[in-house]
């Protein structure tokens, strides 16, 4: 059965709470008015990650530079200044951390939105290892 596309609409996977992969690869994409509720979800993981990944990775530079004197004077660990300890223990951890944060929270979408990568095997059992027809 082909659809006016010239598509083999029994090749659709249904996915995004029923909607199927020919209907979401049509639709268009825009970071301001997502098209589908999966899109919906996934750029709010990612805009909270980056307000995180901003705060992570640029407040210790911006608090040094309005309160230098409390980062300075302060020292944890034996000696380091806070500012020291932040820059160079807490901001690699942070971007560490919101590396797993992203990547469970992408797995949740996955899983609620019932999308697989899984490998796709043709009849004869070869892999498309770039994403594409063999």
């Amino acid at each position: 059965m082909v659809d006016d596309n010239n598509h083999d609409s029994t090749d659709a996977v249904e996915t995004d709470g029923g909607a199927t992969t020919e209907a979401y690869l049509d639709e268009e994409i825009n970071i301001f008015k997502p098209a589908t509720p999966f899109m919906r979800d996934h750029l709010r993981v990612i805009w909270l990650s980056f307000f995180a990944w901003v705060v992570v990775v640029f407040g210790p530079t911006t608090a040094i530079l309005f309160a230098s004197d409390f980062m300075v004077e302060t020292t944890v660990l034996g000696g380091f200044p806070l500012h020291f300890f932040l820059a160079a223990i807490v901001t690699p951890l942070g971007a560490l951390l919101l590396s797993v944060a992203y990547a469970t929270q992408r797995d949740r979408l996955d899983t609620k939105y019932g999308i697989s990568h899984e490998a796709d095997t043709d009849s004869s059992g070869a892999v498309a290892t770039d994403g594409g027809d063999d």
